[in-house]
Parts: structure tokens; sequence; C-alpha cells
């Protein structure tokens, strides 16, 4: 008599998700699983014509440009960990310790979360305009400096592409640290304050310990996030200053949108899946063993 309770209970369960579940089959699991099939085909336009086993992942793997693109990535990551990763997190100290219009604070910073990429990115692009029109450019000019290249500088496009794109998306990450921190015991914190620790001592003693967790997943998550990037460096710079922005995302639509090469943009595109497959394996993994000790 339980089973069947059980079955009923779990059959109705199945029901109510059977539509989402049919949708995201056929949205998401069917291009996929389509998309690798076809990355072993050449292919003319969107239709196979012949198998091709892994010629389209060696011409991939064979291009000079490949290796570079990777790195370019990494260097992404690399230093979206340093701007897009710790940023929020300060901001939303800083944020904590605000006593009068927080909810002010935290709506504007959210904002930018709210507008479309490509106008974040078209906003930015402008701003770093590299000749006098440009606004940083202006803002140079009233001290007399020279104006600057700034995204035509091989050595500073990654940076500043990452600063855009960390202004449109910290809001979310904000909000998730400043709810961490406000979950912060309130008698550790008061008591520390009575010892007359400093900020820093509070962050580094009262803070960190009590929202490492939520760092550590936010870790992962950055990763994963930025490992994607196209939107804002097909935008701002195309790829260039001679390729120095070129991203794995932004390689796979050149070859599909730009050269028609379709099948070496599938074979980019399953590289990044299984890397991102990698990545996602052990955020779940660092949630569970994260979840298990709170």
């Amino acid at each position: 008599m339980r089973k069947e309770r059980k079955m009923k209970k779990n059959l109705g369960g199945w029901i109510l998700f059977l539509p989402f579940l049919i949708c995201i089959t056929y949205t998401l699991w069917m291009p996929t699983v389509q998309g690798i099939i076809w990355s072993f085909f050449d292919m003319q336009g969107y239709t196979p014509t012949g198998f091709a086993g892994l010629k389209n992942y060696r011409i991939i793997l064979k291009d000079t440009g490949f290796l570079r693109t990777l790195l370019n990535t990494l260097l992404y990551v690399f230093w979206s960990l340093i701007i897009g990763y710790w940023v929020p997190f300060v901001l939303a100290v800083m944020l904590n310790e605000v006593l009068r219009g927080k909810s002010f604070f935290r709506f504007a910073m959210y904002l930018p979360s709210m507008a479309p990429g490509i106008a974040i990115s078209m906003l930015w692009y402008y701003m770093y305009y590299p000749n006098g029109s440009g606004l940083l450019n202006m803002l140079l000019g009233w001290f007399g400096i020279e104006p600057q290249v700034w995204l035509q500088n091989a050595n500073m496009t990654i940076p500043l592409i990452l600063i855009s794109s960390t202004w449109k998306s910290m809001g979310g990450t904000l909000l998730l640290y400043l709810a961490a921190l406000q979950g912060v015991n309130r008698e550790l914190y008061e008591a520390a304050l009575m010892d007359g620790a400093g900020i820093w001592k509070r962050i580094r003693y009262v803070m960190l310990p009590e929202v490492s967790g939520i760092l550590l997943l936010n870790l992962v998550r950055q990763i994963i996030s930025v490992f994607q990037i196209m939107e804002e460096p097909l935008v701002m710079t195309g790829g260039g200053p001679n390729n120095a922005s070129m991203s794995l995302g932004l390689l796979a639509y050149r070859n599909a949108f730009q050269y028609f090469k379709i099948g070496n943009a599938l074979a980019v595109n399953v590289i990044m899946f299984l890397l991102l497959v990698v990545l996602t394996l052990f955020y779940f993994k660092l949630e569970k063993k994260i979840n298990a000790e709170n």
C-alpha cells in the first residue's frame, strides 16, 4: 500500500516535470548531441555530407591560432579571478558596512545586470574609444594626458574587456555575497567590534571563515562562465588586435558564421563542452562537499 502511494506521488511529480523535461531535451540536449555527432562529419552548410572521423579536430588542433586562442581564454579566466571574482566581494563587504541607504546602493549595483549584454559592451566600447571623443580619453585630456589606444593595446585588451564584463554581471554575485555576509554570526561580529578589531581583521577572522563555502562555489562558477565568453570580445574588438582577445567561443562563432566552416566550429564547441563538463563535475563535487560540511 505504501509502495503504491509512493509510486502515485512520484508519478504526479514526473507528470508536472514532463513538459520542462521535453522542452530542455528538445532545445538543449538534442542540439548538443547532434552537434557532437556532426563534428565527425564533413559539412556543407548545415548538412552532413560524409563521415570525416577526427578530421575537423585535427584541423583545429593543428591550427597555431587555436593554441593562442586557448591561452587567451585562460587569460580571460586569470583576469576574471582578479577583477570579476574579488571586486564583487569587496563591494559586498563595503555595502554590508553601510548603515543607511543600503537598498539604494544594492539596486544601483544590480542595475547593470538588467541591461542587455550587447548594449553594455557598446557602452564600454565608446568609453574606450581611442581618439579624443572616447569618455576615458576626454577625462585624461582634462588632466593634460595624451589619449590612449585602450582596446588597440594587445596587453590591455583582455583586462579592459573583463572590466566591462564584471560591471555587467557582478550584481547577482554581489547579492549572493551580501546575503552570505548578512548571515555571519552577529555575536562573533559584535565581539570583534568590542575588541577593537579593524575592518581587515573582521574580514579575515570573522567574515571569510563564514562565507568560505560560497566563495569556493563562486570561484568555480566564475571559471565556467568566463570560459564561455564570446559576446564582449565580438562586440568590442572582434577578437583583435591581431587575435589578442580571441576566445574559444568567438573562434567557434567565426568558423560558423564568418568562414562557414561548420565542422570546425562544432569541433571547437565540443572541445569547449568537454572542458566545461570537467569543470561542472568538479563544481557539483565541491558543492556536495560544502553542503555536507554545513
